[in-house]
């Protein structure tokens, strides 16, 4: 059988990515509105892999001869499977793709004691860079937060990171109640001491149906006002710069070449498979880019894959419209901004001259000498109006 070639598509150079959602966690943390659900009574580990394998070969059958460039197993707390589990499910992978010899493969992980121990198993399994959820060096704020772990256990989880792992990453949350420019900045120099190449740097932010909304709206909780966030997100940028981890993205830091390769990718308009419940994905498909979307609930998926093969719910073909918006969304977060031509093919028409030269004399986008258009330093903490203004 010849080789299958993949449409042509205006970002087929940016990677073909998997997405695999593992959606149980030990606990739900107030703040949190992902897709992430507790089973107390245990999770059917081998039921629910034999069901990722099947969508897996679904996906592979609708875009067939891509090579795997990256791979992210996110949550939920991917860290509570069994490394016989994240093997099986890069197996999977493997055995409907091409995977480069190079591919990142980045699994999600709890800084507790009792999941620092599975890493060993996790690198045996294929998982070459781990992404630790500590998201505060404060015991007292973790305990807030809802946290599992306390300092010690992520600090040491760490240690065991960087002991099987060359690439390993953690997320912290700032814009905390009570938080202050002087507390953040000791705990951001700290965080920047244990992180070998990249840190991913969170503003907290109240959502809609989480336990902090309720407790916002009964004005239990009064997160930072405005101004003070914005001192705390600059003080973000600026020792991180100093510690030679800048901002590559709005809210990941790294070391010259550490950036994550998988979450490039969808900031420069990739393509990827989304497998697992309420996962999302991007396929580039013979009629056209196509937004994809799993069912969301996971025993419900899991049916669902067992009675037809997979848990899509909902297939989109994107309209230029919809891919030049995206393009600009996504693009603009990353520090090196976007190519216009690449957004004149994907929209049909290039960007508005008469907009794009008010934003740039406002001094919130610029042109950098490559011809690509970056949101400046100025532009990034109100990046959602500058993408509304260019993509109107």
């Amino acid at each position: 059988m010849p080789p299958v070639t993949p449409p042509d598509h205006p970002t087929r150079d940016a990677g073909f990515g998997v997405y695999l959602h593992w959606p149980f966690c030990a606990a739900k943390c107030p703040y949190c509105d992902f897709n992430s659900h507790v089973r107390y009574a245990g999770v059917d580990q081998p039921r629910f892999l034999a069901a990722f394998r099947r969508e897996i070969a679904h996906a592979a059958a609708l875009a067939p001869g891509r090579t795997v460039t990256s791979i992210f197993l996110g949550g939920g707390t991917p860290s509570l499977m069994a490394p016989e589990t994240v093997a099986g499910l890069l197996d999977a992978v493997a055995g409907a793709w091409a995977v480069a010899p190079d591919a990142e493969v980045t699994l999600e992980a709890n800084p507790t004691s009792v999941e620092a121990t599975r890493f060993r198993g996790y690198r045996a399994a294929g998982v070459n860079r781990v992404s630790l959820g500590v998201q505060a060096l404060d015991d007292g704020d973790l305990k807030r937060l809802g946290r599992l772990h306390n300092v010690a256990e992520a600090l040491s989880a760490v240690r065991t990171a960087s002991a099987h792992f060359e690439r390993f990453s953690f997320d912290l949350i700032y814009a905390r109640p009570d938080q202050t420019p002087a507390a953040w900045a000791a705990e951001l120099r700290q965080a920047i001491d244990h992180a070998a190449e990249h840190l991913s740097l969170y503003q907290l932010t109240i959502e809609p149906g989480t336990p902090f909304f309720g407790l916002a709206q009964a004005g239990r909780l009064v997160p930072p006002d405005d101004e003070s966030a914005r001192a705390l997100y600059d003080v973000t940028q600026e020792i991180c710069a100093q510690a030679g981890l800048p901002a590559y993205e709005i809210s990941n830091h790294a070391r010259p070449g550490a950036q994550s390769r998988h979450n490039l990718l969808y900031w420069r308009y990739g393509e990827y498979a989304g497998i697992g419940p309420g996962a999302h994905g991007r396929l580039v498909l013979s009629e056209g880019r196509t937004g994809t979307l799993t069912e969301k609930a996971p025993e419900a998926w899991l049916a669902r894959v067992e009675g037809e093969g997979h848990g899509m719910v909902e297939t989109e073909c994107l309209s230029a419209e919809d891919q030049g918006d995206e393009f600009l969304m996504m693009g603009l977060r990353l520090s090196e901004g976007i190519d216009p031509a690449r957004y004149a093919a994907l929209k049909g028409r290039p960007l508005d001259a008469r907009r794009l030269d008010a934003l740039m004399a406002d001094g919130l986008v610029a042109r950098r000498p490559d011809g690509r258009i970056a949101a400046t330093a100025r532009g990034a903490p109100v990046l959602n109006a500058v993408v509304a203004e260019l993509a109107g």
